[in-house]
Formats: C-alpha cells, structure tokens, sequence
C-alpha cells in the first residue's frame, strides 16, 4: 500500500477512469481539477470546455461507453453533449468518485520527487502523478498566418458556442475535422453565405451505414482483418454508399481511409448538394473584406471560423519531462514514461475511434502497475517498442503527430494482453 495519496491532474473522462481504477486496486488517489463538476472538456460552458450547442459524439454509444458503465440502452446512437456529461457525472457518482476530487485546484507545477505545486500555492507531496488533462484545451492556429489582413472578425471553434454566432454573416469555416463539418453545417442554416475551406481531402463518413452506426462495422472488422485490408473494404463501401468525395467538389483525400481521424458527417454532403455550403481549396491570403483562395477565386467574408486544431500544452511539467516535445516524446504503451518513474500519462493519445475505452485500458495499466499487480519490461525492451510503434505509425499516418497515434481496435487487445500476461509480486519502481 502507497502511503500518499497519488495525485490524478484533471477529472475528464480520463481522470474519472483513473480515478476508479486505482480505486478497484485499493490504490489511494486525490484528483486535482480546475473546473467546478466532472467531465472536463464536455460540461458546455465550463471554463476551457469547447462544447458547442449542437456537439454530438462522432463515435457512436457502444463504442464509446465505458465496459463497466454502459450508456443507456434506449439513448440514441450519437447522443449530444449534455447527455455526455451527465453520464460522466454518473459515472463518478455510481463509483464514489466524486469525494476523491478536489474542484477549483489547478495544477500550476509537478516536480520530480513528486511535488505537485496549485494555483493557490498549495504543495501536495506524492509517490506518482497520472496527467489526465486531454489534449484538446490550447488552440493551434494557421502558423504562420496567411498573408494579408483581414478586415472581418475570425474566431477558433473552440470559441463556438452556438449558431447565433454566425448569422447573418458570410462565414468561412477552415478545416476538415468533425468539429469544422458541424459549425459548417449549422452556418448553413444560419449563415448568409458558407463556405469550407480545406487544403487536403478528408474522407466524409456518413453515420450509418446499411442501417448501422458506421464505426461499428470497421469494429466487427478490425477482429478479423489487418488494417489494410480492413482500408480496401471501407474505401468500397463508403463509394458505393456516397460516391468519391470529388463527386461533392470536395478535394481527394491525401490519404487511404484509416489513415486519418474519421470525419463523420450526415448533414454536410446533403448541404452541398443542395448548394448551401461552397467548397473551396486552402487559402492563400486574407485579402481586406474577403479571402482569396489558391484555384484564384476571391469569395467576401464577414467572419472566418479556423477549425485547425489544438496543441498539446502541458505548462506544469518541466520541458525537460517533455523530451523532444509533448508530441513526440516516447510512451510506454502511451502511458509510462521512459525516464521518470511514477509519471504517467493517460488520454495523451489520438485515437481512429473513441477515447472513452482507450483512457479505460490505460487507467486499469497504471492502476495495476501502482498496484504491484502489473510489470513493466526492461527499459530496453520499452525502448524498443516505442521505437516500433513509432516506425509503424509513420508507415501509416506519415508525420501527423505519428508519436501520439493508435489504432483504437489494435490498442484495446494489447492492452488486455498486457494485463493477462504482464503480472508482478510487487511494486519495483520507487
């Protein structure tokens, strides 16, 4: 048994995990969070939340439920934001989460030893830190900027709370995520004029597919088939279902399916097709009242939405722990790492489906780890599969955050082997 407390930074979906895993291992836990409920970045309105009105998952309710905590079954396939949240808060509920969390703490500074330092100046001494936080808190914009200047008014979506926002104006939405197919549709609705600007092609995956929640069937596949396989049967199904994405004047994806985020959309092809939404290719300067774009078109614009992402952001930990950057520093299994024993990192990954499931697995590693009940390998043989993963994650996604990607299907199996197979009589690593 741990004398201290270990302390979990954040009390989203992977804080809340952690938090019960430990908790199921008899492994002492406080959880520092910033906000004032759980559910971190879902509870619209909370402060750095970036939850908009009409947010739904794009993962679809069984893939995305935690296995000890299933949503309920008569929830729609895609529920909204509120619902998430309050099945979060549930869930911290139905597992006496809550009174292991201390709300209105942000962490200011974590230090080797390990000192967790909050903003009000409070120091918490602990054998191990798990950070929690996600990913999707700090916005990343176009840098460097566009050339020109713009007269109009430009926001983040992580700024988006609704479509009032966008009435009335002539809106450009940039990007080709989730979150940039959404605000463009709702500017559909909304908007004067809408256009979507992206600069590769993306695959735009309907919901359904042959009456199904579409990431269901790449799941039923992935227990099957290898990921290039399963990329040929998709790439078939999606033509045959909506056509090529140039069929819509969308750009042809720079990458095969399965090699990017999926973005899922029911509403955007219909609001091309029906003239709603113009498609443009990247920009290539900002121009006064509009935007000119690089097949040369001049569109006027009132207000410009930039979906292009977030960075990662990890201020309260020495840049020295972040080796070569936060991006790209090498995990244990996304999790432990290589030269800080009792630092560990759960949610600090980007996934080809659901997170929930992912920060679940990694939550029941550490908590067996802390636990005595899990074993690491030698420091040479973590070594060395990091340096596989990271050669097969540029085989497969190139250079697009390769350290931090996984392949949700592949990742959840691992992880359960590991558990299986991976047993320890006890804590080796303080």
């Amino acid at each position: 048994m741990l004398d201290k407390p270990v302390v979990v930074i954040g009390a989203g979906p992977a804080g809340l995990a952690t938090l019960k895993a430990l908790r199921d291992q008899g492994v002492p836990a406080v959880a520092l969070d910033a906000g004032e409920r759980p559910g971190g970045l879902w509870v619209f309105g909370a402060p750095g939340s970036a939850a908009y009105r009409t947010l739904h998952l794009n993962t679809s309710r069984t893939r995305t439920e935690f296995a000890d905590f299933p949503m309920p079954a008569d929830w729609p396939d895609y529920p909204d934001h509120a619902r998430i949240a309050g099945y979060l808060a549930d869930y911290a509920a139905a597992f006496g989460l809550t009174d292991a969390i201390r709300f209105g703490t942000p962490v200011t500074r974590v230090e080797r030893g390990w000192r967790v330092t909050t903003a009000a100046g409070e120091t918490l001494e602990a054998p191990a830190v798990v950070v929690a936080t996600g990913h999707n808190a700090v916005p990343r914009l176009p840098s460097p900027m566009y050339p020109g200047h713009f007269d109009g008014e430009v926001m983040h979506s992580h700024d988006y709370r609704g479509p009032e926002q966008l009435a009335g104006r002539r809106v450009l939405v940039v990007g080709g995520g989730n979150s940039a197919m959404d605000i463009a549709v709702d500017a559909s609705h909304a908007a004067a004029a809408t256009l979507l600007s992206l600069r590769r092609g993306v695959w735009i995956v309907p919901k359904h597919l042959l009456g199904r929640p579409a990431d269901t069937l790449n799941g039923a596949l992935a227990r099957r088939l290898p990921w290039r396989l399963r990329q040929r049967i998709s790439e078939r199904l999606l033509r045959l279902a909506v056509g090529p994405p140039q069929r819509y004047g969308l750009p042809v994806p720079t990458h095969g399916f399965l090699q990017d985020h999926p973005t899922l959309s029911d509403g955007l092809l219909a609001r091309i097709t029906h003239g709603e939404i113009g498609v443009r290719p990247g920009v290539e300067r900002l121009d006064g009242d509009a935007v000119r774009f690089t097949d040369g078109r001049r569109d006027p614009v009132d207000l410009i939405v930039w979906c292009t992402g977030y960075r990662v952001d990890l201020p309260f930990l020495d840049p020295a722990l972040l080796s070569p950057s936060a991006e790209t520093m090498p995990l244990y299994q996304r999790i432990f790492h290589l030269d800080a024993p009792g630092l560990f990192f759960v949610g600090l990954m980007q996934s080809t489906g659901a997170a929930l499931p992912v920060v679940e697995a990694q939550a029941r590693l550490v908590a067996a780890f802390l636990a005595g009940r899990y074993a690491l390998p030698p420091p040479q043989q973590q070594r060395a599969a990091c340096a596989r993963q990271l050669r097969a994650a540029r085989d497969r996604w190139g250079e697009r955050r390769p350290a931090m990607r996984i392949d949700f299907d592949a990742y959840l199996a691992e992880a359960a082997t590991q558990l299986r197979t991976r047993h320890s009589g006890g804590v080796t690593w303080r």
